[in-house]
């Protein structure tokens, strides 16, 4: 009979709100939460950003963060209720019995010690090991993890290697002091496609070969089917539903379930008109101020009037600096961009009113790309008054109406970005630059920082805006579902090159190069076993080479 580890019965957290203008008020975060998790296994804790996904795992450490409290329930680990175990019980718990993974290492790491002592840190503090033993262990791990050069690498800081490889020292150091239980919060979800399923495969191997049982929290559905026994479906603070992984991802009971189950599937025709380019990029190098390198290689794009041109690749490829040169914030070196048949000066300084309206952006960080001081109608009337001289009435005639196209409808132009979700604020940066009537937008992975169900609705919403309104769309992500379920022509990017580029169509039918092949067979599938035969497949191409 396996054993149980951890048990969490009727689960209540609370925090204290602070509505401006009124008195202080308690809401319930987590509404009588219960789950079991046995020795071993992984507990997948799945749903949309406020559905409790990283309160109630970091409940599990009797911990609770900004203020929330615990005020209901019990969570047993290891046969003994922690939250009853005092101030002394839950040090001496944090940090042997159980462990927390970040979502950015990048964050979490003191960038002035090297990163084998802050991997040993704890399991030092802890009195666990000695110096030799938990350098010993902690190059095991990184051997596990497939780190480079694990015997050296603790040596470096954390601005020395990748982002994908520090997650992976995260995680070691999640492990080195042979804890029971590893919280995983969004480990993946900044990374490419292309590290995500490296540090997949290695922490889903890790899981295995040390026998700690996990709770696994993220958005993407999956994702946590990769590495999950069990996925609790989270909304709201209240369990939707709770399954073995094979019930969630084959056969879901709840609507919302279903829900993320399909959320890759828009089904999105491409367009392939003969018509002359609304912007065409033409031999462009760039580099930045200060530099002896090219960050952009002789590229060259085009894109027709009322389509979308995807730019992928992961990072550093050279995306967004592309996006820099076309808006004229990074001078190019040399090529040529014209957008509607005219020359567009190289530097933003140059360039005429009409077009700065008519080749408008929307940023991937809705909350610092808005003035939270300002209020929706504000933010949306600025570029109506600053291009077409709009005011009073009739400008905020206009704003109800873009309101009502990004399907916000009243109620919203007296609201300031605080007041609103992810994806409103999204959608109010997509209604300015409507605003501005423009021919081209340039999206700069304007759904990556949300979750699956809004990004979607977002993607929805741009297609249809596109119909409507005639505007093009470049789109930079590094999110291959969002190419497919968008795209009607695809430039690859590596290295600051173009690696492949041309209709959807061509670009996503084989034979592929070796870049576009990692990429594509990098995008997460929403079916059982798909790490593993990504990685038998790559087994079996790398000694074929």
């Amino acid at each position: 009979m396996p054993e149980t580890l951890l048990d969490v019965r009727g689960l209540v957290i609370e925090a204290t709100s602070y509505p401006p203008g009124e008195p202080p008020k308690d809401v319930t975060l987590v509404h009588g939460v219960s789950f079991t998790l046995e020795k071993g296994k992984v507990l997948g804790l799945i749903g949309e950003s406020g559905a409790g996904k990283s309160t109630i795992g970091l409940s599990s450490m009797a911990y609770g963060r900004g203020g929330v409290r615990i005020t209901g329930g019990e969570v047993w680990l290891n046969g003994r209720d922690i939250l009853k175990g005092g101030a002394g019980g839950l040090r001496a718990l944090r940090g042997k019995e159980v462990t927390y993974v970040a979502q950015s290492a990048a964050a979490a790491f003191n960038p002035a010690k090297p990163l084998m002592e802050q991997v040993i840190e704890t399991t030092l503090a802890r009195g666990m090991m000695g110096r030799a033993e938990a350098e010993a262990r902690a190059v095991d791990l990184f051997r596990q993890l497939g780190l480079p050069n694990p015997e050296t690498i603790g040596k470096r800081f954390p601005h020395q290697v990748s982002g994908g490889q520090l997650q992976r020292v995260m995680t070691a150091m999640a492990l080195c002091p042979k804890p029971d239980l590893v919280i995983f919060d969004e480990p993946t979800t900044a990374l490419d496609v292309t590290t995500q399923i490296d540090v997949l495969a290695a922490i889903k191997r890790a899981i295995h070969e040390t026998g700690v049982g996990a709770l696994y929290i993220t958005h993407d559905l999956a994702v946590v089917a990769q590495v999950s026994d069990h996925i609790m479906v989270l909304r709201h603070g209240k369990t939707v539903e709770y399954g073995t992984c094979q019930q969630i991802i084959e056969a879901p009971q709840e609507d919302y379930t279903r829900a993320l189950v399909s959320v890759r599937s828009i089904d999105h025709a491409e367009k392939n008109p003969d018509v002359a380019p609304v912007l065409s990029v033409q031999n462009v190098t760039a580099r930045y101020k200060g530099t002896h390198f090219d960050v952009l290689k002789n590229v060259t794009v085009d894109l027709p009037p009322g389509q979308t041109l995807a730019i992928v690749g992961e990072s550093g490829s050279g995306k967004s600096t592309l996006a820099r040169v076309i808006t004229g914030l990074l001078p190019a070196a040399q090529g040529r961009i014209t957008f509607d048949g005219r020359d567009l000066s190289p530097d933003l300084s140059g360039r005429s009113r009409n077009d700065l309206r008519e080749l408008q952006m929307i940023y991937q960080m809705a909350d610092v790309a808005m003035n939270p001081r300002q209020t929706v109608e504000t933010i949306i009337g600025r570029p109506l008054e600053f291009y077409f001289g709009l005011r009073g009435a009739e400008k905020r005639k206009r704003v109800q109406e873009l309101l009502d196209q990004i399907e916000m409808g009243k109620g919203f132009a007296d609201r300031y970005p605080a007041e609103l979700s992810g994806g409103q604020k999204q959608r109010v940066c997509i209604a300015r630059a409507l605003a501005a009537k423009p021919k081209l937008i340039i999206c700069d992975e304007v759904t990556s920082a949300l979750d699956p169900l809004v990004a979607d609705g977002i993607l929805k919403l741009l297609l249809e805006l596109q119909a409507q309104e005639g505007v093009a769309y470049l789109f930079i992500t590094h999110d291959l579902a969002t190419v497919r379920a968008i795209a009607d022509r695809i430039a690859v990017m590596f290295k600051g090159k173009v690696q492949r580029y041309g209709p959807k169509s061509d670009v996503l039918a084989p034979p592929f190069d070796d870049y576009t092949d990692l990429l594509l067979s990098s995008v997460p599938e929403m079916k059982l076993g798909w790490l593993e035969q990504v990685l038998d497949h790559r087994k079996m191409e790398g000694a074929g080479n």
